[in-house]
């Protein structure tokens, strides 16, 4: 395993602990709303200082770039992108479905990847040309070919709803198209799923680039494409990700394409 991917479960394991001592007593926790339908708690909080405290004394010159935190060093080429608890709202209610997520991005590359589920203990781990392995397990992308037989993964704008109109179109016409859709409420995880060939598939409009980094480095180094929602390559900027096995994601696409709308197409660069 590399090096920095230990440093990295390490940071991530001990964001977990602080996490499960909080889940027993979520009516004592300090809760903020940073913006509509936008939580953070003191847990959020204390995970991603943990995880930042770990990484930077293993990489002093390093860059952070945390939900919570911010940026940090951001002109380092090797920027490490933290979400210390995706799925904060399920956290909030009880709802096991949330987890850590650290990615390591080299030169504008992600090389290294950890997701981290406290309740099931679960570990996704990826290095850039390793592969990518849950609980020290390969893990695969499935191989379904058709989307009729697909079961995919989603989320719901819940902060900007300016995008509302255009998701449900989308939704509607994947859910017809499908064995079914499931929004679990973590994307990280979601992605960690479609890595590890739970599901064939994920999309979603405006997410951040700590909710997909390090899913999205599982999902490649699994045997799965990701991309923009026309195919392209602009997903970690514009947080409209398509992620899934490579017979499934085209098929996807073909449907999102009578649905594109300007802010949703690959932005041209100036």
């Amino acid at each position: 395993m590399h090096p920095t991917l230990n440093v990295a479960i390490r940071a991530a394991r001990e964001a977990g602990k602080i996490i499960n001592r909080a889940a027993q007593d979520i009516g004592a926790l300090k809760i903020e709303q940073k913006d509509t339908n936008d939580f953070v708690s003191e847990v959020d909080r204390g995970a991603e200082q943990a995880i930042i405290d770990i990484l930077k004394d293993a990489y002093p010159k390093h860059g952070f770039l945390g939900e919570e935190s911010g940026k940090s060093n951001a002109e380092a080429e090797s920027i490490w992108i933290i979400d210390p608890l995706d799925g904060t709202t399920n956290f909030l209610h009880g709802f096991p479905a949330y987890c850590i997520s650290i990615a390591l991005q080299e030169k504008g590359v992600l090389t290294q990847a950890v997701i981290y589920d406290p309740v099931r203990n679960d570990l996704f781990t990826a290095t850039r040309g390793s592969g990518a392995f849950l609980n020290n397990r390969r893990i695969r992308v499935t191989q379904r070919a058709r989307l009729q037989e697909a079961l995919l993964s989603t989320g719901f704008p819940f902060k900007d709803f300016s995008y509302l109109e255009t998701y449900i179109n989308i939704f509607r016409d994947m859910a017809k198209k499908t064995s079914g859709l499931r929004r679990p409420g973590s994307a990280a995880l979601d992605l960690a799923y479609v890595a590890a060939g739970f599901s064939d598939g994920f999309f979603e409009i405006n997410l951040s680039p700590w909710d997909i980094a390090a899913g999205a480095l599982l999902v490649q180094e699994a045997g799965g494409i990701v991309g923009d929602f026309e195919g392209n390559e602009s997903w970690l900027r514009t947080g409209n990700i398509v992620a899934a096995n490579p017979k499934v994601f085209g098929q996807m696409l073909q449907v999102i394409a009578p649905h594109l709308t300007e802010r949703i197409k690959t932005p041209t660069l100036e």
